[in-house]
C-alpha cells in the first residue's frame, strides 16, 4: 500500500493542499475532507480505546495494551506532578490523557496510505489529515484553553485568578501595564498551540511528498524513513501540546490558590533605591 501511494506521488509530482477542500454539504453546511476524515478517525480511536480498556488487567500486559497503559501512566504522572497538590491535578488527568491519545492517533492516522491525493471525490482529495487542518488544531486549542480558564476560575475564583496576572496592585500604573501585557500573552496561547501542531503535521506531509517525488521508482525507499520520522514527530507534538496545556493550567491554579503569593502584598507598590534608616 505504501508503495502504491509513493509511486502515485512520484509520478504526478509533490502536491500538498494546505487548506481543507469541500466534499459535500449537509443541510447547507460544507463538509471538508479533513472534517470527513476527522469523523472517521474519531470513530476508529473510540473503538480502539474501548477495546483496549476491556483488555486492561491489574497485572501489566505487553503488546499494544502495555503501550497504551504506559502512555496513560506517563501522562497521568506528568499532570499530577505539575500541581502543588497532586490530588487537585488528578481531577484533570482524564482530559489530558484523552487529549494526548486523540492528537497522537490523529497524527498517525494521517500517515495511513490513501490519505492525501491518492483517492479523490469530485476532483478533491477524499481524505486529509485532520490535524493538518488549521481549523481542527485551532478548535483543539480553543477547547483546551477554555478548559484551562474555566478550571482556573473554578479552583481559585474569578478575583484571585485575575489577580495572579499582576505582580502588585493594579493601581500602580507599571503593574497595571505589566498585567495587561500578561493577559494579552495568555490569550495568544490558543494561537501558539494550534499553529505549532498544524505546521508540524503539514510540513511532514510536504517532506514526504517531496522525497517520494525525488525518489522516482525508488519512492518507497526514499519516503519510508520520513514516514518513520513522522511517527515520532506525531507523538512528540501530541506530548508538547499536552505538556504546555498542563503547564498553563497548573501555573495559573498553583499561583492563584497558593498562600502568600505575590498578589498578597509581597511586592511593594513603590520601591526606593535609598537604604532604610535604622
Amino acid at each position: 500500500m505504501l508503495g502504491g501511494l509513493t509511486e502515485s506521488i512520484a509520478s504526478s509530482g509533490p502536491v500538498v493542499h494546505i487548506t481543507a477542500l469541500p466534499l459535500f454539504k449537509i443541510h447547507g453546511i460544507v463538509i471538508t475532507n479533513s472534517m470527513f476524515y476527522g469523523w472517521i478517525c474519531a470513530l476508529i480511536i473510540t473503538v480502539f480505546l474501548i477495546i483496549i480498556a476491556h483488555k486492561v488487567t491489574i497485572k501489566p500486559r505487553g503488546g499494544i495494551v502495555g503501550v497504551v497503559e504506559a502512555g496513560v501512566d506517563f501522562i497521568a504522572n506528568l499532570v499530577e506532578s505539575s500541581f502543588d497538590d497532586p490530588k487537585r491535578g488528578r481531577k484533570y488527568v482524564p482530559y489530558f490523557v484523552t487529549l494526548f491519545f486523540f492528537i497522537v492517533l490523529n497524527n498517525w492516522l494521517g500517515l495511513v496510505p490513501g490519505v492525501g491525493t491518492s483517492v479523490t471525490l469530485h476532483g478533491n482529495p477524499l481524505l486529509r489529515p485532520f490535524t493538518g487542518d488549521l481549523n481542527a488544531t485551532l478548535a483543539a486549542g480553543v477547547v483546551t484553553m477554555g478548559v484551562v480558564y474555566v478550571s482556573s476560575v473554578r479552583e481559585a475564583g474569578i478575583k484571585r485568578y485575575l489577580k495572579h496576572f499582576f505582580i502588585g496592585s493594579p493601581l500602580n500604573p507599571l503593574y497595571l501595564l505589566l498585567g495587561i501585557i500578561e493577559i494579552f500573552t495568555d490569550a495568544t496561547r490558543v494561537i501558539s498551540l494550534s499553529i505549532r501542531l498544524f505546521l508540524n503535521v503539514t510540513i511532514g506531509e510536504i517532506v514526504i511528498a517531496v522525497f517520494a517525488y525525488l525518489g522516482g521508482f525508488l519512492a518507497p525507499l526514499t519516503a519510508t524513513p520520513f514516514y518513520l520520522l513522522e511517527l515520532f514527530v506525531g507523538a512528540l507534538q501530541a506530548y508538547i501540546f499536552v505538556i504546555l496545556s498542563t503547564m498553563y493550567l497548573a501555573i495559573a491554579i498553583n499561583h492563584a490558590v497558593s498562600e502568600g503569593d505575590l498578589t498578597d502584598g509581597a511586592i511593594p507598590e513603590t520601591m526606593s533605591l535609598a537604604p532604610e534608616k535604622a
